[in-house]
């Protein structure tokens, strides 16, 4: 007996159903980010090791699909150091290519390689997969899409501007309610300084970026395993739990961080932001959060995430500034400010909400039933016109029973069904039915289009 098939965990089928809604998001986002001047890119699903590797901190090289070697991978390498079983060192001289991580570092390296040829500040979009070798569970994915929107090449605070703008306009659209939470990572690595522990800024900010998930109690269970003393971690309480609106914060960090220079540049770029977003009758709710720390280690300015308000559901929008990532591809004091809209966890919340349109499940604008040859040849034309006018028509393929064909229309959720016989072609009209409410009505065929219109 043949196996069944099946597919990798953490990665998932799109049904024709599924994907028109998956488009509908994409399609979405895309007329946001066309809207704000930014432009498409596409780079390879795998990039080389040595392009990914370190530029997500430990974890994240953790969570790299490491492609092996053509060939006979395994016949340069020593026995003694196959006996060893040591896998990360055997990984590093078996495999050198691997599946991209995120889209930001190949961006960054497209434009490094590519600096010749394109205009700065450059604004570029990008809507394709990734993988991570995660463990899959509720909203997390080894195979996701990410929808990515940055600029380039420029420092001006008026980036982050725009990028919250987009945000607020891409669910605006979707009709999804949302919270956006920023912070700046110079904040955090002033709070590193006051606590004593500059050192260990990325071991801080990867404990405190999982406060939401584990709790303040685990938080500092971790920052105790990474070395940090019980008085570094008492000082710590307070900032992470700062009360008041965003100014009453802004004042008390500035106080916080009199002595960090870092850190009061961080408290300028939040206070600089938040004075133009004052002005902007935006929709999103915007919060400040002193948690949030993203764990990707290349951030060095504002970073966002968005969350969902409706659902449970993790972060379905992240980003920040990033000072010199090209940098450690040699193009140094290349500044860039990025979000990344994650296409999969925003279907699963609009799925959960029911926000799908019902046009957002049609493909189909009207199906022609087919009573046979003479029908047929009355029926093409008229489709030929309707497609012409950006209307999505079909004719059922053969003269089946009327039953099965309107079965087909039903299932795939058609909303008009037209009907042509003797006297319609004699008539020069479409009996044309409703699907929704079973009303059937005579129109002309030159008026066809603007019924369905």
């Amino acid at each position: 007996m043949a196996q069944t098939p099946s597919i990798p965990k953490g990665t998932r089928d799109y049904s024709p159903e599924i994907m028109v809604k998956r488009n509908y998001i994409f399609d979405t986002i895309k007329s946001v980010f066309k809207l704000y001047g930014y432009m498409p890119l596409e780079t390879p699903a795998m990039e080389n090791l040595s392009t990914l590797m370190g530029k997500y901190g430990d974890e994240g090289d953790k969570l790299l699909f490491k492609i092996l070697n053509s060939g006979d991978f395994l016949s340069n390498i020593p026995e003694t150091e196959l006996a060893g079983k040591n896998s990360l060192k055997l990984t590093n001289k078996i495999s050198e290519k691997g599946l991209r991580y995120d889209l930001t570092v190949p961006f960054a390296r497209f434009v490094v390689q590519h600096q010749s040829e394109i205009s700065f500040p450059f604004k570029r979009y990008q809507i394709q997969p990734v993988w991570r070798a995660d463990r899959p569970q509720k909203g997390r994915y080894r195979e996701f899409y990410q929808c990515d929107v940055d600029v380039v090449g420029s420092d001006s605070l008026l980036n982050e501007v725009e990028l919250i703008q987009i945000v607020d306009e891409v669910y605006r659209r979707l009709k999804l309610r949302v919270r956006l939470l920023i912070n700046n990572r110079k904040v955090l690595a002033g709070i590193a300084e006051i606590i004593g522990y500059p050192e260990k800024l990325t071991d801080i900010t990867v404990a405190i970026d999982k406060m939401d998930k584990i709790g303040i109690d685990n938080v500092n269970a971790e920052l105790r395993e990474k070395g940090l003393t019980e008085e570094a971690i008492l000082k710590l309480q307070p900032i992470l739990n700062l009360e008041g609106d965003t100014k009453e914060k802004l004042q008390q960090l500035r106080t916080i961080l009199q002595n960090s220079p870092t850190g009061l540049k961080g408290i300028k770029e939040l206070t600089q932001v938040f004075s133009y977003l004052n002005e902007m009758p935006l929709q999103t709710e915007i919060k400040l959060d002193l948690t949030l720390a993203r764990g990707l280690s290349y951030y060095t300015g504002a970073i966002f995430e968005v969350k969902a308000l409706d659902a449970e559901m993790g972060s379905i929008t992240g980003g920040g500034r990033y000072d010199d990532l090209t940098g450690i591809f040699g193009l140094k004091n290349v500044s860039g400010v990025g979000i990344s809209f994650g296409a999969d966890r925003i279907f699963d919340v609009m799925t959960q909400l029911d926000l799908f349109t019902e046009d957002a499940n049609t493909t189909t604008r009207i199906l022609f039933v087919n009573f046979g040859e003479k029908e047929e040849c009355f029926c093409l034309p008229l489709l030929r016109q309707l497609r012409n006018e950006g209307i999505n028509a079909e004719i059922y393929p053969e003269a089946a029973k009327m039953k099965k064909q309107m079965t087909y229309a039903d299932r795939k959720k058609i909303p008009f069904v037209a009907l042509v016989g003797e006297n319609e072609i004699k008539e020069g009209t479409v009996s044309l039915k409703n699907m929704s409410t079973g009303e059937q009505a005579n129109i002309k065929t030159g008026e066809l289009a603007v019924h369905l219109k």
